[in-house]
């Protein structure tokens, strides 16, 4: 009984159920790991913050406050969320040049070090959507490009055409083309509902449905030549029936006047 009660009071004992009890849960990692790697995580981000900071204040103050709490030039930035910045940053949107109707895409100003930066510093100041990892708006299936037709049918084309042509809305705004818009912006728009979009977050539109609809604009704005031919700038019947009136009707217009000149009665007058 001696022997049997010093086996269950050996000093090691308490420590060996520690080691696997830690081992079990991962935080046998934690304890013997040092927190080096942790610590410059943080110490990243806190940098990438601070030069997206001094960023803002020099590119971006000017209209949304050095805060990013608004003014009357500019919409406050907090709660936006780091996908909204790689967006309009991203695209040439912003900065501005001029305050208007709407704001058109334009050459990038920044490289994607600094959007990072800026987008950091935004995200900071409130939640709001992230933007996306690669592997979020990259096709993985050949399916990808029929369903997301069929969502993009049903939820863009109305303003963005069936062929992602863009056009016109009220007040001088406009859908614009997708035509060469990258892969990932397309997504974070969806994300953040830019200017005159409405935002479809996973709620509304899961991550699938999403990548589904990049799949089919890319696929779609980047196929040459187009499979239908001459597409009269993906513009819809009214284009097409624009062309069958000007060009049809002028044709049998010009066969008409033929016919009547090469006529005997014309012959003989």
């Amino acid at each position: 009984m001696k022997k049997l009660s010093a086996r269950r009071r050996h000093p090691l004992a308490a420590l060996v159920v520690l080691l696997l009890a830690l081992a079990a849960t991962g935080g046998l990692y934690t304890v013997f790991v040092p927190a080096e790697r942790a610590q410059a995580d943080t110490s990243a981000q806190s940098l990438a913050i601070d030069e997206g900071k001094k960023l803002f204040a020099v590119g971006c103050s000017s209209c949304h406050g050095l805060n990013g709490q608004g003014s009357s030039d500019g919409p406050s930035l907090v709660g936006v969320g780091s996908a909204a910045v790689d967006f309009q940053v991203g695209t040439g949107r912003m900065p501005a040049q001029q305050p208007g109707a709407q704001v058109p895409r334009k050459k990038v100003i920044y490289n994607q070090t600094e959007i990072d930066q800026l987008a950091a510093f935004v995200a900071s100041l409130g939640p709001g959507p992230v933007a996306p990892t690669k592997e979020q708006y990259t096709s993985t299936s050949p399916n990808d490009v029929s369903k997301g037709g069929e969502l993009f049918r049903t939820n863009c084309s109305q303003c963005h055409n069936f062929a992602g042509a863009g056009g016109a809305l009220t007040k001088g705004k406009y859908a614009p083309s997708l035509d060469g818009v990258d892969a990932k912006h397309i997504y974070e728009a969806m994300q953040t509902g830019p200017q005159n979009m409405p935002s479809f977050p996973d709620t509304t539109m899961p991550e699938e449905q999403k990548r589904q609809i990049v799949a089919f604009v890319r696929h779609t704005t980047a196929e040459e030549p187009n499979p239908g031919g001459l597409t009269l700038g993906s513009l819809g019947p009214v284009t097409e029936g624009l062309f069958g009136w000007i060009f049809g009707l002028g044709a049998l217009i010009a066969v008409a006047i033929w016919v009547a000149a090469h006529t005997t009665k014309a012959k003989k007058s």
